[in-house]
């Protein structure tokens, strides 16, 4: 199979140096300064076992790749705000022998969030989710980090909505020739509900910087109870932290090469690189979503989600709302809706 990586940025890169590594044929897509050079330096893919350039073909979009293969994998790695621009692209795309790319090619939604999958599975027949366990930056255009050590990732993969099949099976055994660990299950949106609720603190992050302090750690506890409480009133399943531990184990040490400390997650990563958007509608925001739709009320998820927008719209610099004063919005947001529910005499 050849794996077209649609996003080859920090997860994407990851995954199709990874792939192109252990002798499997991948192309990759992207845009802007990185799309140049990709196509001019090739993919400078830093692990724990050193630094290697990857030289792959590299397009903007489906024309540049002509008619595809039947046995091609499409590998949907974008920020789900960019989703459905990606999707719209590719699914037209014609695939040797007849049809296009979303009648007839597995795609496999490489993302953080849970909506991917939904958008995509209004054009393509058959869509695969993943839970993405895997510690990785974009660097600088061309470059990209994945200092997971012993293994690179862990990517729980599965049909969407549900199931497990062949296709399934050969990708994850793919990937686990490629160091990573890819456990096939019936249910990977319940381990993408438990990833989600750990995402919840992207945007915290992002706009207050990495998570150190015991305030910005008791905030985070606090925004993670508000999503459990959303997906209990929804009745979405989700993995609990010992199955989480469990299947993660001591699998993958983050080991950075210089000896400095992690950086920002994926959020923070978007507003360090000023590119005007950020995924919190889709990771707060899809908590604040539930809440309504259930009757419960997500300040703090509503707070970030309004903040991390502003901060991505502005180009705000990355982590320069200082923690306390992001604790007192927090705080006046939360009791705000006190007010506001309770009974008036």
């Amino acid at each position: 199979m050849r794996y077209i990586i649609i996003g080859a940025g920090a997860v994407g890169g990851a995954i199709g140096g990874r792939l192109a590594e252990a002798g499997h044929e991948v192309a990759l897509v992207a845009r802007g300064a990185h799309y140049e050079a990709l196509r001019t330096h090739g993919l400078r893919l830093m692990t724990s076992e050193g630094t290697r350039t990857h030289r792959l073909p590299t397009v903007d979009g489906p024309a540049a790749l002509g008619e595809l293969r039947p046995d091609d994998v499409l590998v949907l790695a974008v920020k789900t705000q960019d989703s459905e621009a990606a999707l719209e692209a590719w699914g037209p795309a014609p695939v040797a022998g007849g049809g296009t790319a979303a009648e007839r090619l597995p795609l496999v939604c490489a993302q953080n969030g849970v909506e991917s999958p939904r958008i995509a599975l209004r054009r393509f027949l058959r869509v695969y989710g993943v839970c993405v366990w895997l510690p990785a930056t974009l660097v600088e255009p061309g470059a990209v980090s994945a200092a997971g050590a012993l293994l690179t990732g862990i990517l729980h993969l599965g049909r969407h909505p549900h199931g497990t099949d062949e296709t399934a099976r050969r990708i994850a055994a793919d990937l686990e020739k490629a160091h990573f660990e890819a456990p096939v299950v019936p249910d990977v949106a319940r381990w993408q509900y438990a990833k989600l609720l750990g995402n919840l603190a992207n945007a915290i992050e992002a706009v207050s910087g990495v998570l150190t302090s015991e305030e910005g750690l008791a905030l985070f506890a606090r925004v993670r109870a508000e999503g459990e409480a959303v997906l209990t009133a929804a009745d979405i399943a989700y993995t609990g932290e010992e199955e989480q531990r469990k299947a993660r184990g001591n699998k993958i040490r983050f080991e950075p090469f210089d000896g400095s400390e992690r950086g920002g997650g994926s959020s923070w990563q978007s507003l360090d690189r000023g590119t005007g958007t950020i995924e919190a509608d889709y990771l707060n925001g899809e908590i604040v979503l539930l809440g309504r739709l259930h009757g419960v009320p997500t300040p703090l998820n509503e707070l970030l989600q309004r903040l991390a927008n502003t901060f991505a719209r502005e180009r705000r610099a990355a982590g320069s709302l200082p923690v306390a004063e992001l604790v007192r919005l927090a705080d006046e947001a939360v009791a705000f809706v006190q007010e506001e529910r309770a009974p008036r005499p």
